[in-house]
């Protein structure tokens, strides 16, 4: 039988860092390298491998990831029956969500990391390449849009979060917990993937959007100043299933007569709620007023969908039932 083809991106991160003689680690090794390392791994694929860049993640700009995803799609148009993106971990869940928005293919497209170094003891790169390419060469995998694997565990863009700095279980995905998990070299999926609407890759994407974290008696004047620095959207993570205080609800409903703007919890799990809380900043008050709610996505997520809806042009309309498609529960 013939080994599928599998497409490796390498774009820096821990996984690809060595010790500098400076101090630190830092981004060396391209993905032949890192590749090489994990023995074995040439029996499960025709592996295709590309270095794309040595950054770590948190320089990863939007012109990376459109880059990243014309040649994903490019390797899919060439016969690869998945592509594999691997990352540093500190922006992960961001470039994966964003992905995700935009990969309109069957194949997957599996991003992952590594929490250590390859010189660490009980490094865990390698493993996780390894099951990558299990997760990406499964028929199980197709249809399912972007996936993350790290730590043996298969988890959706659209709800996995890094919630630990340093431990290899940093990825979870709060509430709806992971997809499926890689065992004895075969990915077992525990769910179906609900597959949201796409958009069209823009043609420019200038428009910024704010992310705001709302804290215990702040001053609400960003949000004119953002207005005033050009920023095109507003994301509020705010107080507890979607609150703000008076006085960033009424920047905010000053706000939304311009731009769109959506309210998301800062929590880390749990929805947005929609009809509890009626006192002013409260979500009955806050969509009364032209403000839209996040329901399930995370603050950073939300900002990454508002973002690619206002570079396709989509209005306040159109924005709320994108946001009601990947917000959704299901």
């Amino acid at each position: 039988m013939n080994r599928k083809r599998i497409a490796i991106g390498a774009l820096g991160g821990t996984i690809s860092m060595m010790a500098d003689p400076s101090g630190g680690v830092n981004a060396r090794l391209g993905a032949k390298e890192v590749a090489n390392s994990v023995p074995g791994i040439e029996d499960l694929a025709e592996l295709d491998l590309v270095t794309l860049h040595k950054l770590p993640s948190g320089s990863i700009r939007f012109e990376h990831l459109f880059q990243c995803l014309a040649w994903a799609e490019q390797e899919i148009a060439n016969g690869s029956a998945g592509v594999i993106i691997t990352q540093g971990t500190d922006t992960l869940e961001e470039s994966a969500f964003f992905l995700d928005i935009f990969w309109q293919h069957p194949e997957p497209l599996v991003l992952m990391g590594a929490m250590r170094s390859p010189e660490t003891p009980g490094a865990e790169g390698g493993a996780n390449l390894q099951a990558s390419v299990i997760t990406a060469c499964d028929p199980a995998s197709r249809n399912r849009g972007v996936l993350v694997l790290m730590n043996d565990e298969v988890h959706e863009a659209r709800h996995v979060r890094k919630m630990h700095t340093t431990r290899v279980n940093a990825f979870v995905s709060p509430v709806f917990g992971m997809v499926g998990v890689v065992q004895e070299k075969r990915v077992q999926y525990f769910r179906p993937t609900v597959r949201k609407p796409v958009l069209p890759v823009p043609l420019e994407y200038t428009k910024k959007v704010l992310l705001l974290e709302h804290t215990l008696s702040d001053d609400s004047d960003v949000v004119g100043f953002a207005l005033k620095s050009g920023y095109a959207g507003i994301v509020v993570a705010g107080f507890g299933s979607g609150h703000v205080s008076v006085s960033m609800r009424d920047a905010l409903i000053e706000a939304a007569r311009q731009v769109p703007v959506i309210v998301c919890t800062r929590t880390g799990a749990g929805s947005t709620t929609n009809a509890v809380y009626g006192y002013p900043g409260a979500e009955i008050d806050l969509q009364q007023n032209g403000i839209l709610m996040g329901q399930w996505l995370c603050p950073r997520k939300a900002r990454l969908l508002l973002g690619a809806a206002l570079w396709n042009g989509y209005n306040q309309e159109q924005i709320k039932q994108l946001l009601g498609h990947w917000g959704a529960s299901q």
